[in-house]
């Protein structure tokens, strides 16, 4: 007879590395946009730095999970009657720092000297490996953190949420050079996806807030506007590309 138990295990494993896997939907998207700032060479390399961090500080939180509970614990702000925890000011400060980077990651894509690459004498100048990974790495903290406190939530067993953990980047590890490839190669997924990450740090920033929004309303955003944009790529891939920016050019 098949242990009752031995199921119920079987089955948050499986829901865990599922919601993992969801959850990291948006850290896949935001260390491709990185990635893909570096040369072709070294992007491979910074998609599984980035993941492997992502992973290593997971694991690394959850062998510490009495200090990760003690972030939510609140306490009263100086001069403001405001009560927050330190899981509260981690979340806004992450997804403040989001929406600005994909604030200032559209504007060089339609603005900027990312959108002007053609321009006659004119540059790229292209970040630092090091410089992609740090930012890379700051958003895998604040995406661990809310990764490991949701896996808290759905298992108390220690090995469950390791091995969802694992699986979970082994899944993001499989699929992360695809989703690379396909932001590149068409700039309107890259806004879309840009747009995506600017209202997950709004749902940082409201959670922080004690404000819940319900991310499967963005995901499912999400997913319809890029089913939608692939059609479209799909109809007019005969068509000429749509230039992002165009330069008067003066004797």
């Amino acid at each position: 007879m098949v242990d009752i138990s031995f199921l119920a295990t079987i089955a948050s494993l499986i829901s865990l590395t599922a919601l993992e896997i969801l959850l990291g939907i948006d850290n896949v998207i935001f260390l491709s946009i990185l990635a893909a700032k570096l040369p072709e060479e070294k992007q491979a390399t910074a998609r599984r730095l980035g993941l492997l961090f992502a992973v290593a500080t997971r694991l690394l939180l959850l062998t510490t999970l009495s200090w990760v509970m003690s972030l939510g614990v609140p306490f009263k702000l100086p001069f403001v009657n405001v009560s927050l925890s330190g899981r509260d000011l981690i979340l806004i400060a992450g997804g403040l720092f989001l929406m600005a980077k994909s604030t200032v990651e559209i504007h060089d894509k339609l603005e900027g000297s990312e959108g002007d690459v053609n321009r006659p004498g004119g540059t790229e100048s292209r970040p630092s490996f090091a410089g992609i990974v740090a930012q890379i790495a700051v958003l895998d903290m604040v995406f661990s953190l809310d990764s490991v406190i949701t896996a808290v939530a759905m298992s108390g067993k220690l090995w469950v949420m390791m091995t969802a953990v694992m699986l979970s980047t082994g899944v993001m590890l499989l699929f992360s050079g695809a989703i690379c490839r396909l932001v590149q190669r068409h700039p309107t997924i890259k806004v879309l996806a840009l747009a995506f990450l600017l209202l997950i740090g709004l749902t940082l920033v409201a959670d922080g807030l004690h404000e819940h929004i319900p991310r499967g309303y963005l995901y499912f955003a999400l997913a319809f506007s890029v089913a939608v944009e692939l059609i479209n790529l799909r109809v007019r891939e005969t068509a000429v590309p749509v230039k992002l920016r165009h330069t008067t050019l003066t004797e």
